[in-house]
Parts: structure tokens; C-alpha cells; sequence
């Protein structure tokens, strides 16, 4: 389906988020959040090969353009209730799904109201990737856009030097990247600065959970390790799902792969 219309929402702290809707703008379908280095363009090709609802939403988080600034009092707090203003302005909502940032996000959200369905690829969970916080700090107080890029690579997402050095080749990519950068520091704070209660506390308000992994990620660290924590968190009921031959970033390499599974989980949904 084709994006029809973009929704610019007031959130608090004098910022906003924007929201491109694909399909049909008056009936409710499906929410997607996006994670950290992400945003709403770069879920398009998922978002327009999605079938089974009659409408894509995907929220482009504050901090990312044309959404407005994280604000001095950002926390993980923050995005749940955007996120929950989101949802008021698309009543009805059968479904939200999330991705890493953006996963842990929506588990949160529906631990806070009730959704129909709430779905999650590898979703991630404090403590993530405090390891690399020093580093990022220094980049972001000295403005340098591309160690962010390359820490968020290396340090975070375990990329190898060579991965970064192919996205480094391509200048519009790595550009776009530059500019995801800028919440990353800040996102990773307020990330490790949760407390989320002990045993299971997240998406307890949600009919149906479905955590998906890749495959290549199922097992190992930081997303699938990550993974495995968020699993012990959420309701006994919550169903696991596997993307063959795919690791974190399905969006981007096989969107089409990922939009027909979530097209399956809505057919499973009664």
C-alpha cells in the first residue's frame, strides 16, 4: 500500500512526533515504532508490503526528523507516553509492533493500557550497551557525528571494522546515518537508566504477545542475548517466532520477508 498521509502529534515538553499512515487514514490497523538509528523512512518498505491491516502507522520518534527535539527531561518514560498519545489518535488500534529500542517500547506500552496485539523483533532491555557510554558521551560532546556512527556499530551493535568500512563507502547512507546518530547518545542513557520492575512486567496488559528473532541472531550477543532476557519478562503465553536467514536489521535487508510474517501473525490473531 502507499503512504496517503503524514499526522504531526503535540507530545509533552514541547516537542512532537510525526506519524506516516499507509493505507486507508480512518481505519485502524497497525502501529510500528521504530528503534535507535531508525526512523519512519526507513521502515517504508516494510510498512507498503503489509497486507493483513487496512492501515500502516509508523511513528518517527522524537529526536529524528521532521519530529521534534528529545527535550532536557527525555527518559524511556518519555517514549512510552508518546507513544501512548499515538495511540489515542489512532483509536482502535488492533496491533503494535515494535524493533529493538522501538520493541522494548511497545512491550511497555501495553503493559500500561490494553491492546489487542502487541509484536516485537528483538526487542532490548537494560542494561544494553552501557559499555560503550563513555565513548558516546565524548562524541557527542565534541560534535563528532561519525565516531557515533562507528561506536553505535562497533561497540553496540558488534559490527566488524569491515561491515563499518562498507557503510562508510556509501556517503548518502552513511550521511542518513549521521543525522539517525544524534538521539543515539541519549536514547542509550535514559535506555540504562530504566528500572523496570523485577519478573514479569512487561505487555501484561496485551491479549496476545509475539517476540520474533532472526535467526542469526537467536543466541548470540548483544540482540539475541538481549532477546532472551525481554522473553523472561513478558507473559507465559507469548509466542516466539524465528526469520530465517535473518539477523537485526530484517527491516532494511528483507523487508518484504518481515512484513509477510507479520502478516501471518494477524491471521493467527482470533
Amino acid at each position: 500500500m502507499e503512504r496517503t498521509t503524514r499526522k504531526k502529534l503535540p507530545v509533552g515538553g514541547d516537542s512532537w512526533v510525526t506519524v506516516d499512515v499507509y493505507g486507508d487514514p480512518g481505519a485502524p490497523g497497525l502501529v510500528i515504532v521504530p528503534g535507535a538509528m531508525s526512523d519512519a523512512h526507513a521502515w517504508r518498505h516494510v510498512a507498503s508490503a503489509i497486507t493483513a491491516w487496512p492501515s500502516v502507522a509508523v511513528v518517527n520518534r522524537r529526536g529524528r526528523v521532521p519530529s521534534g527535539p528529545l527535550t532536557g527531561t527525555y527518559s524511556l518514560r518519555t517514549e512510552v507516553d508518546d507513544l501512548g498519545t499515538v495511540l489515542d489518535a489512532f483509536p482502535g488500534t488492533p496491533a503494535l509492533f515494535g524493533w529493538s529500542y522501538g520493541g522494548l517500547i511497545a512491550l511497555l506500552a501495553a503493559d500500561a493500557r490494553p491492546l489487542r496485539q502487541v509484536m516485537a523483533y528483538e526487542p532490548v532491555m537494560p542494561p544494553f550497551g552501557s559499555h560503550a557510554l563513555p565513548e558516546l558521551k565524548a562524541a557527542e560532546e565534541s560534535g563528532d557525528r561519525d565516531a557515533t556512527v562507528e561506536i553505535v556499530s562497533r561497540k553496540v551493535a558488534g559490527l566488524d571494522a569491515a561491515h563499518v568500512e562498507a557503510m562508510r563507502a556509501d556517503p548518502r547512507g552513511w550521511s542518513a546515518l549521521r543525522d539517525l546518530g544524534r538521539p543515539a547518545y541519549a536514547e542509550l542513557v535514559a535506555l540504562n537508566a530504566a528500572v523496570l520492575p523485577q519478573g514479569v512486567a512487561l505487555a501484561r496488559r496485551a491479549g496476545h504477545v509475539d517476540l520474533v528473532i532472526g535467526e542469526h541472531s537467536q543466541g548470540t550477543a548483544p540482540y539475541g542475548t538481549s532477546f532472551d532476557t525481554v522473553r523472561h519478562h513478558t507473559p507465559r503465553h507469548a509466542t516466539i517466532h524465528t526469520l530465517p536467514g535473518q539477523s537485526h536489521m530484517a527491516h532494511l535487508q528483507a523487508p518484504g520477508q518481515l512484513a509477510s510474517l507479520l502478516d501471518t501473525l494477524a491471521r493467527e490473531t482470533p
